[in-house]
């Protein structure tokens, strides 16, 4: 049977084990982010394609990975250096102010800043024709609709690529079990949350979105 937490003991459970010294908030975070790239990847196996013949050119997957103010931006920093480290071309977008980032989301847009360079949401954006987007602006902390992200949700979706959504996608409140035309939302062609899933998890696999729930240690 699938386990079903909502926002509050979800966050109660991470505080617990760090608290217990089990595991740090940026243990958690780098088990999310890269448990997340596992998931994408084995859902498009696709997008890892195998190496290239002697002395032909690798082909260099394009990511754009979109950041929030909060700990779920953290973990679209982690996915964007795991992706770098796979040969990913990758650009990183952030939606707020840097100096505002939670400690443990700040330490990894540090780490990232090492290799690579973070643009700020523009509010008419063009992402291009990367291969994948990754959603990580806001995840179960949310608990109202959005309100201006009608051309960044837009611009997600004109650009063809293949989305993932960092524990679900940016609109939806994690406690709620909407009609989904009712939320404005990012679209989402994948979800990937962690430990267990929330009450809005049922509403998006029920509109046919993959939900895949990984396992971080908790």
């Amino acid at each position: 049977m699938t386990e079903i937490l909502t926002s509050a003991p979800m966050r109660a459970t991470e505080a617990a084990a760090i608290a217990a010294g089990r595991v740090t908030g940026l243990e958690l975070m780098e088990r999310a982010g890269l448990a997340t790239v596992a998931a994408v990847l084995a859902q498009w196996p696709g997008l890892a394609p195998p190496a290239p013949p002697h002395g032909a050119a690798a082909h260099r997957p394009q990511a754009v990975v979109l950041c929030g103010p909060g700990n779920n931006g953290g973990d679209g920093f982690v996915i964007a250096r795991a992706l770098r480290r796979r040969g990913w071309r990758v650009a990183v977008y952030l939606y707020g102010d840097p100096a505002r980032l939670p400690p443990d989301a700040g330490a990894n847009h540090a780490r990232w800043l090492r290799i690579g360079t973070v643009a700020g949401l523009p509010a008419q954006p063009d992402f291009g024709t990367p291969d994948l987007i990754v959603d990580a602006l806001f995840g179960i902390g949310l608990t109202r609709p959005l309100e201006g992200f009608g051309a960044i949700f837009a611009a997600m979706r004109a650009s063809g690529a293949r989305i993932a959504a960092v524990d679900l996608p940016s609109g939806l409140a994690a406690d709620t079990d909407p009609t989904l035309d009712d939320w404005p939302c990012a679209p989402c062609d994948l979800v990937v949350t962690f430990h267990a899933e929330k009450p809005v998890h049922a509403a998006l696999r029920a509109a046919g979105v993959p939900v895949i729930t990984a396992p971080i240690g908790l």
